[in-house]
């Protein structure tokens, strides 16, 4: 079941009421968002992290987006962000429910939208809404958010929301402290052993987590028991290709099989195809002619400022032309494999599938997601490592992601450059690659105290992927990769250019000569697509298009 719960917020604007949406990772908060929100929207990090918070109006009401969690608590950075905004709340919205009794233990009014209706009755679930609010004491509105229906109608019941029926033993426990801590939810969050919130009234906090999560999970397991059936068994194609995905002796097959398509998608068709046609056709014979003779009119291109411009490493030209012609479609075609694989949802259950594996290098399976993410960008995967337990992980998965892994862009060129030298050499790479992963990840599980944490995390159904998501989804981060990418790549280029021109870049290849020539075998220009790299890695990934190599030469400058 997807949940919604709404709630009192932040004070920061006395005459308006706060919204706040809370809940799991991807149970369509955003949704809700988006339709209640119109047009203002603003994204900040959270004081003291880099955990982001959307604020936008509805109305006359500030609305807040949470980011996804699985309860209000200190353990990581997106539980304290969570837990800051709901102990000074309006309205939340969520999905687990525990994660609703628990707001409910705290008195906060709440109103709760049952998310996934529709996916619901196609599994053949069903949930008895009326039954649901009478357990919970507080208003339940059934919505299927990415069919737009029921979002305006929890909006509508917001003033209706009320407090919920609080377990009866925890709740006796919280009336106790309550002449020593004046709130009601921060009473909660002291008996619940949170150290923060106990700071804040001079207070210890209690060791009663345990018992506490123990007796509402015992209660939100007898509400479902009397609200939600489902079938007895589901022979349905997509429940045994989920199943089949979890199991090793199906799983890595099947995981091999997605590692083929993705393979296929952007190192033979956007590589080869796409790029062929983007890069060489349209950049190559159309852009970079126009462009040199436009431009050229009005400075030699042999000048310095010619050669900064419209020279082999120009501004207008190799920028250019690596920009929308070579990295675009790899990017694009990236996003949309990896668009796929999330919304179909795979990626949870790959993250189950690989946990004993991460184990190994001291992380758990949840750590297969920045790592992925990672492919896409690395900016992006060391940002999602705050979903991880502990510092420990979050400074092992960095270092993979950093030494080890390939941005999408990379990967697009290094899929690209594969395909042309055969598969035996491309499955070389790959071994080099994981053996570098395998080393590094166990290097620093041994030397760095602590262990991995065990691996929680929701398995959503697999479903087709919803084209309009894929596309979304593609469209904005291609957007926001660009965006971020574009800068650098003009910065690179100056700096090759004015390299070029002073004579720096024939010093800097005589200088690593022994190393490019004499010991990685590679043309002495080699190692000006490792300075581009220095400046930003796809950037060099993109210049070793530009060289004669031989199949084996190709597979060490791709490594290098």
């Amino acid at each position: 079941m997807n949940h919604s719960c709404c709630a009192p917020a932040l004070q920061e604007v006395e005459d308006k009421r706060k919204v706040v949406l809370v809940g799991n990772p991807n149970v369509g908060k955003s949704i809700f968002f988006g339709s209640w929100s119109g047009m203002y929207v603003d994204v900040s990090n959270f004081p003291g992290t880099t955990v982001e918070i959307t604020r936008g109006k509805v109305g006359e009401d500030a609305l807040f987006d949470t980011p996804g969690v699985y309860g209000v608590s200190s353990f990581n950075d997106e539980e304290k962000v969570a837990r800051d905004v709901i102990l000074s709340a309006d309205v939340v919205v969520e999905r687990d429910l525990f994660l609703t009794q628990q707001v409910i233990d705290m008195g906060i009014p709440m109103v709760v939208a049952l998310n996934f209706c529709d996916e619901a009755e196609a599994l053949g679930v069903k949930v008895d809404a009326r039954a649901l609010e009478e357990a919970l004491g507080v208003p339940v509105i059934p919505t299927a958010a990415v069919k737009n229906r029921g979002i305006r109608e929890v909006y509508a019941a917001l003033p209706l929301a009320r407090a919920g029926h609080a377990h009866p033993e925890i709740d006796v426990e919280v009336v106790k402290l309550l002449d020593r801590i004046d709130s009601r939810p921060e009473a909660l969050m002291v008996l619940e052993g949170d150290w923060t919130v106990a700071g804040r009234h001079g207070v210890e906090p209690m060791a009663e987590r345990e018992r506490i999560y123990m007796l509402r999970r015992q209660l939100t397991n007898e509400i479902v028991e009397k609200t939600v059936s489902r079938p007895e068994k589901s022979g349905r194609f997509r429940d045994l290709l989920g199943r089949l995905c979890l199991d090793p002796l199906s799983g890595v097959p099947i995981l091999l099989a997605v590692l083929w398509g993705c393979y296929e998608l952007i190192g033979v068709w956007v590589a080869g195809d796409i790029v062929g046609l983007t890069e060489e056709t349209i950049m190559q014979g159309h852009w970079e002619p126009w462009i040199r003779s436009v431009i050229g009119s009005y400075v030699a291109e042999s000048s310095v400022l010619g050669q900064i411009l419209i020279g082999e490493f120009g501004v207008f030209t190799m920028t250019v032309t690596y920009l929308l012609g070579l990295l675009l479609p790899l990017v694009l075609g990236f996003y949309v494999a990896l668009s796929i694989l999330e919304d179909s949802g795979y990626l949870p259950r790959l993250a189950t599938l690989v946990d004993r594996m991460m184990t190994c290098i001291g992380l758990n399976g949840r750590a297969v997601i920045p790592v992925i993410l990672g492919f896409g960008c690395v900016q992006l995967g060391t940002i999602t490592t705050r979903i991880l337990g502990s510092n420990r992980e979050r400074t092992i998965a960095t270092s993979i992601l950093n030494f080890v892994v390939p941005c999408s862009a990379q990967l697009g060129v290094i899929f690209g450059m594969l395909a042309a030298v055969g598969m035996k050499l491309a499955l070389a790479y790959v071994g080099v690659i994981f053996a570098c992963l395998a080393i590094l990840g166990t290097v620093l599980n041994k030397i760095i105290p602590g262990k991995s944490s065990a691996l929680l995390i929701d398995l959503p159904p697999m479903r087709l992927p919803r084209i309009g998501n894929v596309l979304r989804k593609t469209c904005v981060r291609t957007y926001f990769f660009m965006k971020e990418a574009y800068i650098w790549f003009i910065a690179g280029a100056l700096g090759v250019s004015v390299l070029q021109v002073t004579g720096g870049l024939d010093a800097w290849q005589r200088l690593v000569s022994p190393l490019t020539k004499g010991w990685l075998h590679l043309p002495a220009e080699a190692s000006t697509a490792f300075v581009m790299g220095m400046v930003r890695r796809d950037f060099g990934a993109a210049g070793l298009t530009e060289l004669a190599l031989s199949p084996w030469q190709v597979v060490v400058a791709l490594v290098v």
